[in-house]
């Protein structure tokens, strides 16, 4: 029996010396892809957020408190409808006050248009002075007569200063109904913005208070948007925005996360500016509908008009070509020893047919692997 176990034991470890030694089974070639040359521009890709095409900040105008909130966030509105309320219960009692004062004022234009209609008529500068009988007609037809003869008295001036009197009592009222009515036009405005209402057809997209908050001038109170059509705010490098005009139109030049194909984007916005610190100048692209929803990530392929591309064209290769190490991108090109060699590229645009072109690093003609096996990683030149 232990002779039968050891002729097995010598028998088995023959068996794995051989297989050892034996060579391993040719795997299937690897393909090998041919750089072409591609006429497409190349890109940068830049990103940005997905914004509404309408967007306001209603801020509070005067101290308060909220009495009304219309909704919450994805509430839609029409437009004109009262959004906020803060409570104008003081403003009102102010504004009834100002037309109590405005009713007197217009009393007392009234009276002094009379008084000035009576001195007009019956002038009390010709008026006796008083008493009956002789003492005041010899006071009428003497008296009066004798003192304006000697310029003792002079009764038109006297007249004269009773009417500019009774004028200026009339204007005295008349300004005191145009400050009045200034005043409630103020507290009219005051009182209307105590009431936000919606700019234009939209949703509320933040709410930043809740009914019963004391607010302050300037604080803000909810964000209003309209969200039927979206666009997507980008900070481009300057020498980019050479490459854009406004109305035109990128193919399939917006990656969004929560859509699953790249989508055609419109410049609709080239700002005039540009920012004073990062040196970028803002760019807005109008993008179709359904596409995303505000707030979102975004990416923007921008051509890059600033690449020069010594044959007008770009080398194109397979997706499947591309390996990376860390984040670089690497592929394994065939040179001319027939040896395998490592090559560090620049990744430029997809072309959605499981192609990609390649800025640098690559020319038409180099042969690639179109898909390198795990093994070439370790016989590869670098």
């Amino acid at each position: 029996m232990n002779c039968k176990r050891i002729l097995g034991g010598c028998l088995a470890g023959l068996l794995a010396l051989s297989a050892w030694n034996l060579p391993a089974q040719p795997a299937g070639k690897p393909e090998i892809f041919t750089v072409q040359a591609s006429n497409r521009q190349p890109t940068v890709a830049v990103s940005g957020t997905v914004i509404p095409y309408k967007q306001v900040t209603l801020a509070a105008q005067l101290p308060g408190r909220i009495k009304y909130l219309a909704g919450i966030e994805g509430d839609y509105f029409k437009e004109g409808t009262l959004l906020v309320a803060i409570d104008d219960s003081e403003l009102v009692a102010k504004r009834s006050a100002l037309y109590a004062q405005l009713a007197t004022a217009e009393a007392e234009l009234r009276n002094a248009s009379v008084q000035y209609s009576r001195e007009l008529w019956s002038p009390q500068s010709k008026a006796a002075p008083g008493g009956m009988g002789i003492p005041n007609l010899f006071d009428q037809m003497f008296t009066r007569p004798a003192e304006e003869f000697m310029d003792i008295r002079d009764q038109d001036a006297e007249r004269s200063a009773d009417l500019f009197s009774a004028s200026t009592r009339i204007e005295r009222a008349r300004n005191s109904i145009m400050r009045i009515r200034a005043e409630i036009q103020a507290l009219e405005a005051k009182i209307r913005d105590a009431k936000s209402v919606a700019p234009f057809d939209g949703v509320i997209i933040k709410k930043l208070v809740e009914v019963g908050d004391t607010v302050q001038p300037g604080q803000p109170l909810l964000k209003f948007a309209d969200v039927t059509w979206l666009q997507v705010e980008v900070d481009v490098p300057a020498r980019l925005v050479t490459g854009l005009q406004e109305m035109m139109v990128l193919k399939k030049a917006a990656i969004f996360d929560d859509y699953p194909e790249p989508v055609d984007v419109r410049v609709a916005q080239i700002y005039p500016m540009a920012d004073a610190r990062r040196h970028t100048i803002k760019v807005k692209f109008d993008i179709p509908q359904g596409i995303s929803q505000p707030g979102m990530y975004a990416k923007i392929l921008i051509p890059d008009t600033s690449q020069a591309v010594a044959s007008g064209s770009l080398p194109v290769i397979p997706e499947t070509a591309i390996r990376y190490r860390g984040s670089l991108p690497v592929v394994y090109v065939l040179n001319d020893k027939g040896e395998p060699e490592l090559r560090l590229i620049r990744e430029g645009r997809k072309l959605g047919n499981g192609m990609v072109t390649v800025l640098s690093g690559l020319a038409p003609g180099d042969r690639v692997y179109a898909n390198p096996p795990p093994g070439l990683m370790n016989s590869a030149k670098e």
